[in-house]
C-alpha cells in the first residue's frame, strides 16, 4: 500500500470558499490538511496563490478542462481559456499536476471519441511540460458505459495514454459505474496516482447512461469515508503509487467542515496517509 497526502478538492466547499477564500483555508489548515485539490482556478490564480501561502497551505493538483471549452458541473458549467493559460496559472500557484475532471458523455461511447481523447492529452503532456507540469484526467461514470472487446472505455483510454498522464480515479464513480473498484485499483497499477476519496449509497442507475434521467448534486446520498458502499479502505490498502488521497463530496451532508473532517478522520486512522 502508498502512503499518500491527504488533500482535499475545494469543490466541496465550492460556496464557502467564493465568500471567504482565506477564512476556507484557514479552517482546513486548522483541522490538519496541508494540500489542497484546486478548483475553477484559472481567472483568479494570484489571490489564490496569496490565499494558500497565507495558511500554509499547498495546493500540488488542480481541477480544469483541457479536452473541452468548459467545465462542467452537475450545478453549473464554467468557461475555460487555451490550455497555455490554464498551465500559466497552474505553475503560478505552484502546482505539479492539471486534472482534466469531466469529459462528456458522447464522447466515451465510441472508440473513435475514447482515442481523440487519448491521443489530445498525450500532445498536451508536451505543452504541460514546457510549463514544469503533467497532466491529468479524473473520471465520473460515463467512461464506463461503453466497451470495446470488454473492454471498458475508462482502460481503453488508459491503454492508449501516454504513461506520463497521470490518473485520479473517483472511487464512487467507478463504483456508479459498476465497476469492482479494488480490482480496478490493482489493475491500473503504477499509473494511478491520486484517488477521490468519496462514500455515500451509490445511485440505483449510472447517471449518464443514455437516457437517464438528469441528475444535480442535491440528489446524492453521499456520507463520510468509511460509512458507506464505496470498499475505500481496500482500494487504498490496494494501491501502490498513490501520492494523494483527496476528499470529495459532491453533495456534502451536513456541515462541509464537520464532514471533510470525518472523511479526513477515516485516513488518518485508519493509517491511509502520511
Amino acid at each position: 500500500m502508498a502512503r499518500p497526502l491527504a488533500s482535499v478538492q475545494l469543490y466541496t466547499l465550492a460556496e464557502q470558499f467564493s465568500a471567504d477564500m482565506a477564512g476556507s483555508l484557514d479552517r482546513l489548515a486548522g483541522l490538519g490538511l496541508r494540500n489542497v485539490e484546486a478548483f475553477d482556478f484559472v481567472r483568479r490564480p494570484a489571490e489564490i496563490r496569496a490565499a494558500l501561502d497565507s495558511s500554509g497551505l499547498a495546493a500540488p493538483t488542480g481541477h480544469a478542462p483541457l479536452l473541452s471549452d468548459e467545465l462542467w458541473t452537475p450545478d453549473g458549467s464554467i468557461p475555460t481559456p487555451a490550455p497555455e493559460v490554464v498551465f500559466d496559472a497552474a505553475a503560478e500557484i505552484g502546482m505539479t499536476t492539471v486534472i482534466d475532471p469531466f469529459v462528456a458523455p458522447e464522447r466515451w461511447r465510441t472508440l473513435e471519441g475514447v482515442t481523440d481523447i487519448a491521443e489530445r492529452l498525450n500532445t498536451l503532456a508536451d505543452t504541460a511540460a514546457g510549463f514544469g507540469l503533467t497532466v491529468g484526467y479524473h473520471n465520473h461514470a460515463q467512461e464506463f458505459v461503453a466497451s470495446f472487446d470488454d473492454q471498458s472505455a475508462y482502460e481503453r483510454f488508459v491503454a492508449l495514454t501516454d504513461p506520463r498522464v497521470a490518473l485520479e480515479l473517483d472511487l464512487f464513480w467507478a463504483l456508479t459505474g459498476g465497476q469492482d473498484v479494488v480490482s480496478l485499483v490493482e489493475r491500473l497499477g503504477e499509473r494511478l496516482v491520486a484517488v477521490h476519496v468519496k462514500d455515500g449509497v451509490t445511485p440505483a442507475t449510472n447517471p449518464w447512461e443514455p437516457g437517464a434521467p438528469a441528475f444535480a448534486s442535491s440528489s446524492l446520498d453521499q456520507r463520510h469515508a468509511g460509512t458507506a458502499d464505496v470498499p475505500l479502505a481496500d482500494a487504498l490498502r490496494a494501491a501502490t503509487s498513490l501520492k494523494y488521497a483527496v476528499i470529495e463530496y459532491d453533495h456534502a451532508p451536513g456541515d462541509v467542515f464537520d464532514d471533510i473532517a470525518a472523511s479526513l478522520a477515516f485516513l488518518t486512522d485508519g493509517g491511509f496517509v502520511r
